[in-house]
This record gives structure tokens, C-alpha cells and sequence, in this order.
């Protein structure tokens, strides 16, 4: 029999981790710890956190988020965070560390939003056999109304956290929602009147975009951003894009646009950057979410002859 005086030591211990698990775990400044797993989150956290998060980011600036592997540390913060921000599907990395670890508390994207096959508006490329995972388009931050729906779920999880600073969490959030707003109208009145609505991209990254604006994309590549175009799919882009009139192929910060730039020069077209905002680098056309996005939008309203 285990004497009494040992049954209190170590239901002492037990009642000690029990607190330590029941308290968010926070930076030694006191903010509170949360990661976000590629950029667009890490955006809509540092936005509607403010100086009351301390905010990790999974993917760092100039990698493809798709290709991210995780580091013991990065392990660590998700396992200690507070909160984390991800989408489910986008990395497996990630997906794999958040089953595992077990964090306090996620928001996990596509069930704020969720995905879509293809969106309307959307002339996709094939699907090839190394890459027939990649059915659904995770790209939904491309349509800024998505990321208001972000701002709101994150202000909710870290009231829930953090309940004493929830009317600074929601205010935040409003403040976020009426910016995106404004750059929604932008684009809606910007491409409301253009001498065409088609254009062409490197991969298939824009389609929440084009059917919030009632655009076309044509993908060169499919929801793969690595993926090599057939030969086919090359002749298809080129007689689309004759078709349809297009003055520009659009090529990305984070991938080659080796292809891209042989299709424009084949056809006597221009090259120019459409940003799929999945991370910033030095030669992004802006330093944060709403600058690229207003550089994207100046990009399709030069390209498509918009007035």
C-alpha cells in the first residue's frame, strides 16, 4: 500500500501539470504564443493579434509552402502554442505535427471556408498522376472576403484563450473585415469593365479570384506549382490564349517562369507578375497581404485592358 503522505506528493504533481496545461503557454513578455503556418495566415493573425500575440511562422519568406518540412523547433512551438493557424491539406508536414502534438487550440482553415474542386471560372489544367492528391483548389485566400471569415475565427479562438482582451480581438478583426472590404470593391469595380476576362497563369492558383470577379483563369500548370505542363497542355494555352486575345502570360515570385516566358514568346506576348500571395520575398510587389493584392489587381486591369 502506497503510504498517505506519498499519495499527496504525488497527487500535488498531478494537480501541478493539470494547471500547467490548463494555462496558455506565453512568450516570457507574456504575449501569447501562436503559429500560423504559411503567410496569408500569418497576415490575418498579426492583424487581428496585435501586440498581444507572439506569432511563429511555419513557412519561411521565399519558400513554396507546399514543400515545407518542419524543424525539431518549429515541432516544439506547435505542441507549446496557444493557437495554431493552418490549413489542412496544404502541407502535410504540418497536417502530420498538429494530429500528433495535439496543440491547445487550432483554427484549421477549410472549415472556415471550405474548398472548392474548381471554382467557377476556372478553365484548369489536367490533374497528372504525380500530383492527383491535389483535387481540391486551396487557394481561397485569393478572394479577400475568405480572409475577413479568417480574421473572425481567429478573433473568436483567442477570445476563448484569452477572454480578457476579446472586445480587442473583435475590434480587430472588424477593423481587418473593413479593409478587406475596400480592396473587394476595388477589384469589383476595377475588372467590371475590361476588353477581356480571360487570362493565363503559370499554375492553377487564381480561381477563387476569377469567380469572385467574374473572370477566366487558364492554368498552364495544374494545382501543383512544381508540376511540368504536357506538350499538350501547352498547345491548348497557346490556342486559348490566341482565342481569347490575351496581351500577357502571368508567372509567380516563388516558382520558374521558364515556361511562362517561352509560351509569351512564342506568341509575341508580354510576362508580368500575379502573386499567389503563398509567401512574401524581397521582390514582391508590396510588404504585406493588401499591397501585393492591390499589385495583382494592377497587373489584371493593364493585362485585360480594363477601364
Amino acid at each position: 500500500m502506497i503510504p498517505m503522505k506519498m499519495w499527496s506528493g504525488i497527487l500535488a504533481v498531478l494537480l501541478a501539470l493539470t494547471g500547467c496545461a490548463a494555462t496558455p503557454p506565453t512568450p516570457a513578455d507574456g504575449r501569447l504564443a501562436v503559429v500560423a503556418s504559411f503567410y496569408p495566415l500569418q497576415f490575418v493573425v498579426e492583424r487581428v493579434g496585435g501586440d498581444r500575440v507572439a506569432v511563429t511562422t511555419l513557412t519561411q519568406p521565399g519558400v513554396d509552402p507546399h514543400d515545407v518540412e518542419l524543424t525539431p523547433t518549429q515541432v516544439a512551438a506547435i505542441s507549446r502554442a496557444a493557437l495554431v493557424v493552418y490549413q489542412k491539406g496544404l502541407q502535410a508536414a504540418v497536417d502530420r505535427v498538429v494530429e500528433t502534438e495535439g496543440p491547445a487550440r487550432v483554427v484549421e482553415a477549410t472549415e472556415v471556408v471550405p474548398l472548392h474542386d474548381h471554382p467557377a471560372g476556372t478553365e484548369a489544367a489536367p490533374v497528372d498522376a504525380d500530383h492527383a492528391h491535389a483535387s481540391a483548389d486551396p487557394h481561397t485566400w485569393l478572394d479577400p472576403t475568405t480572409m475577413a471569415a479568417y480574421g473572425r475565427a481567429v478573433a473568436g479562438a483567442l477570445a476563448a484563450v484569452d477572454p480578457g482582451h476579446a472586445g480587442e480581438y473583435a475590434q480587430r478583426a472588424d477593423s481587418l473585415a473593413a479593409e478587406l472590404t475596400t480592396l473587394d470593391t476595388a477589384f469589383s469595380q476595377g475588372l467590371a469593365s475590361c476588353d477581356r476576362r480571360t487570362f493565363v497563369t503559370a499554375h492553377d492558383a487564381f480561381g477563387y479570384l476569377a469567380e469572385r470577379y467574374g473572370l477566366t483563369q487558364v492554368s498552364i500548370a495544374g494545382l501543383a506549382p512544381d508540376a511540368e505542363p504536357s506538350p499538350a497542355r501547352v498547345a491548348e494555352v497557346q490556342r486559348i490564349a490566341k482565342q481569347t486575345r490575351v496581351t500577357t502570360i502571368f508567372y509567380e515570385t516563388l516558382t520558374s517562369p521558364a515556361v511562362a516566358t517561352a509560351i509569351a514568346g512564342d506568341l509575341g506576348l508580354r510576362t508580368d507578375v500575379l502573386d499567389p500571395l503563398e509567401g512574401l520575398t524581397g521582390e514582391s510587389r508590396g510588404t504585406d497581404y493588401i499591397a501585393v493584392m492591390t499589385a495583382n489587381l494592377t497587373a489584371l486591369r493593364t493585362a485585360n485592358g480594363c477601364r
